[in-house]
């Protein structure tokens, strides 16, 4: 290891008075929800949208799912949100009648995909000319007003929640918002360890399966505890799947990931050095399980992580490769 002094100075605690997080290395996250919720609110009730004689008026939202959360890693901001929204809304059509009542659907507001290319569903209750006039109206005009509202979130979202996520260095004034650089799409894509679909009968227990061995290595520009935290805390694990976790990060415990493409056990833990794991796809055929060893070795300038699958099906190995190849090198640029 490198001595005091010789090492790199983003590891280096006399860089801050206080000796907190220094130049921001560590994770620290804040919970963006409550706020997103209230922020979402207060953007789109009572959205008034109207042109060529047509009137229409985001009433009230009947629903808002999801989460939301500001991350600091390394001195970089990493927002991440996922809401579902139902919107609920009426409109009249100039010397019109009847007022038109109907509900906006948007499933997949987060950070993987551009606000200009969120999906919104229009529907109308009743039917007629009048009221498809209308509908038409909102599907064409509204969502763009709509999605004018759902940038002015995501923007307030990164302005609210920058403030004291990046600490300043010793003799440093605080960090202001507008000189935070934030990573969003690119970092957030979702990773997933996609499955093989396999001829085999699934049910079958007790058969005979030709299996392989997976070794990869790769070097990682971190300390040895970093990376067996990012494989190991639920927060980390979440914040690179994209997805529900569920982690039991103890001898036993359990895991599932990836919308429970993978489960397993954890069966050896050694904090900074070593994680063993049984480890399945869940179209394997029933009570076959892999097992992973990931060796983690902490040298003077990185850290060496080897990994070793045990008893993958010779069918699926390909694959599976494929997938642990690009979920280090995501989890490289996480760390770096």
């Amino acid at each position: 290891m490198a001595k005091w002094g010789e090492g790199d100075p983003r590891w280096i605690v006399e860089e801050r008075p206080d000796a907190t997080n220094v130049n921001n290395w560590h994770w620290t996250e804040k919970n963006a929800g409550p706020w997103s919720k209230e922020r979402l609110k207060e953007l789109l009730t009572n959205l008034k949208i109207a042109q060529n004689g047509i009137d229409c008026k985001v009433t009230g939202i009947e629903k808002i799912d999801g989460e939301a959360s500001a991350n600091n890693r390394k001195g970089k901001l990493i927002f991440f949100y996922e809401w579902d929204i139902k919107l609920k809304w009426e409109g009249l059509l100039a010397g019109g009648t009847d007022q038109v009542k109907g509900e906006i659907q948007i499933p997949n507001l987060s950070e993987e995909n551009d606000v200009n290319e969120v999906d919104m569903i229009v529907t109308i209750k009743g039917s007629g000319e009048e009221a498809q006039r209308v509908k038409a109206f909102m599907h064409n005009v509204g969502r763009g007003e709509i999605r004018k509202q759902l940038k002015e979130y995501i923007r307030s979202l990164k302005e609210e929640f920058s403030k004291g996520l990046i600490l300043p260095k010793k003799g440093e004034e605080p960090v202001k918002p507008d000189n935070v650089s934030t990573i969003t799409s690119g970092f957030n894509k979702k990773i997933n360890m996609d499955p093989v679909v396999s001829t085999q009968n699934k049910k079958q227990i007790g058969c005979k399966l030709d299996t392989r061995t997976i070794e990869l290595s790769e070097k990682f520009q971190c300390r040895a505890q970093e990376f067996y935290d990012a494989m190991t805390r639920i927060e980390m694990v979440t914040a690179f799947t994209q997805g529900h976790v569920k982690m039991e990060p103890e001898k036993g415990g359990k895991f599932a990931l990836f919308g429970g493409n993978v489960t397993g056990e954890f069966r050896e833990l050694v904090p900074g050095k070593k994680i063993v794991q049984y480890w399945r796809y869940k179209q394997w055929p029933d009570q076959h399980f892999s097992e992973v060893t990931f060796n983690i070795e902490e040298k003077d300038d990185h850290t060496l992580v080897t990994l070793k699958q045990e008893l993958v099906p010779v069918s699926e190995v390909d694959q599976t490769k494929n997938n642990w190849q690009r979920l280090i090198r995501f989890n490289l640029h996480q760390i770096k």
